[in-house]
């Protein structure tokens, strides 16, 4: 039979996708579950709840931590792995992110992570989440065993699923759905950019024009929860739907605003709707980190690194900000907003280290900090027993550049490959220089 000229072009077309995705997937089969219970023996265990301990065992089995001691006896059948000297830490958690959404970004077809029009509170970012992303095997390497990925967008993006990182597929992988719903807030600076170079009369009108738009969506958004609450409802409104959590307080608001201006605004929303907030990015929050704790408000906060916002800031300011937060009191986690560069995310911990942060104080921000605000601390997040066996071990300090090196991961008590195709490319071009 021959094809026309069309027909032709359509079978290249799809039979070029069905081969990007194949280039595209990981080969790393996920970890089976543990027939017989596993003794780590003789590490530093960073416990983050309860301090650290030198010379300690730790028993898995089920998938959950069975004990934690010195000396403690090997169950029958049990494997037993001496780790003497190499330090255990939970699995850490990346908050925030587009991990499994994204591919490659110049690849418009590998890029799943933003819906259109502005109200699609009712999207939730599981569903395009790939488990065969080849970033995901990159990040598993410097310990990372959860995310928190969010549709992304303008207003409002939808709802954030935390999701472990050793899965077949999206259903495998999630770890709690509908963690939050996430909102883009408008810009509240009125300087022009080369991007956008209007007077900054136009610029504040255009700001006001999407602020007043951000406030008719809740507008609307509570009177059908107002409605639904009475029975009065006679048809279902698939956005305002999923925002009934929200109004109820049972699912939390993560805002994404940088500007204090923007971070203050949010916090007379969610004051006037009795919301939960929680602030993602907060590069400002250092300005109003008193206020942030008095209100109860967390912050994401996804600007460790970096220059100051402002000419006339401290130019440490980004690296300062998480001592801040910590001395007033705020409820914070570290996170890098991205995909591929959630992997150096340990390592802005270790640089807030250098700049106030005590380690312990670091651990929190990537553990059981990050556990909390995605509502999971009774699971994940610390070393204690009856707890997911979500663990990670490195040679030495996972905060430190030279002492970092992950040589185990386990989720949910199954062994996880650390192979990826960072470690595959440096084998390969390794042999070649030899």
């Amino acid at each position: 039979m021959k094809l026309s000229k069309t027909c032709l072009s359509l079978f290249v077309a799809l039979t070029g996708s069905l081969a990007a995705g194949q280039v595209l997937a990981h080969d790393i089969v996920p970890g089976k579950a543990a027939a017989t219970p596993v003794l780590l023996t003789g590490l530093t265990v960073h416990s983050v709840t309860s301090g650290v301990s030198t010379d300690t065992d730790v028993l898995i089995a089920d998938g959950k931590i069975a004990a934690i001691g010195t000396d403690l006896a090997a169950p029958e059948g049990a494997t037993v792995m001496a780790l003497d000297g190499k330090h255990l830490y939970p699995g850490l958690i990346a908050l925030a992110n587009q991990l499994g959404l994204i591919e490659i970004e110049a690849v418009r077809s590998t890029d799943d992570s933003t819906e259109v029009t502005q109200t699609n509170p009712d999207i939730r970012a599981k569903v395009a989440y790939n488990a065969d992303s080849e970033v995901i095997p990159t990040i598993r390497s410097n310990g990372f065993a959860y995310a928190m990925v969010y549709p992304s967008g303008s207003m409002l993006m939808g709802q954030s699923s935390l999701m472990q990182l050793d899965a077949w597929n999206y259903q495998d992988a999630v770890v709690a759905d509908a963690t939050g719903l996430h909102v883009r807030w408008p810009n509240a600076s009125t300087l022009g950019s080369r991007w956008n170079p209007k007077p900054a009369d136009e610029v504040r009108k255009a700001n006001a024009e999407q602020l007043e738009a951000l406030q008719q969506h809740f507008k609307d958004a509570k009177a059908y929860y107002d409605a639904e609450q009475a029975g009065l409802n006679h048809g279902v409104d698939s956005r305002w739907h999923q925002m009934l959590p929200v109004f109820k307080g049972e699912r939390p608001l993560f805002v994404h605003a940088d500007d204090e201006r923007q971070i203050r605004q949010a916090m007379l929303l969610a004051k006037q709707y009795g919301l939960k907030l929680t602030i993602v990015g907060g590069r400002d929050s250092w300005r109003m980190a008193d206020e942030l704790a008095a209100a109860k408000v967390a912050v994401i906060y996804t600007a460790p690194y970096g220059l100051p916002t402002r000419v006339d800031e401290n130019f440490r300011q980004a690296f300062i900000t998480p001592k801040v937060l910590q001395d007033a009191g705020v409820q914070y986690a570290l996170s890098l907003d991205g995909y591929w560069d959630t992997r150096n995310l340990v390592f802005a911990a270790g640089q807030a280290i250098s700049y106030g942060l005590t380690p312990e104080q670091a651990l929190r921000s990537v553990t059981i900090n990050a556990a909390q605000i995605a509502g999971v601390a009774d699971t994940i997040g610390s070393i204690e027993v009856g707890k997911a066996a979500s663990l990670v071990v490195s040679d030495g300090d996972i905060f430190d550049y030279l002492g970092h090196k992950v040589t185990h991961l386990w989720i949910d008590g199954r062994a996880v490959d650390l192979n990826n195709r960072h470690k595959q490319l440096h084998d390969k071009y390794r042999q070649r220089i030899n």
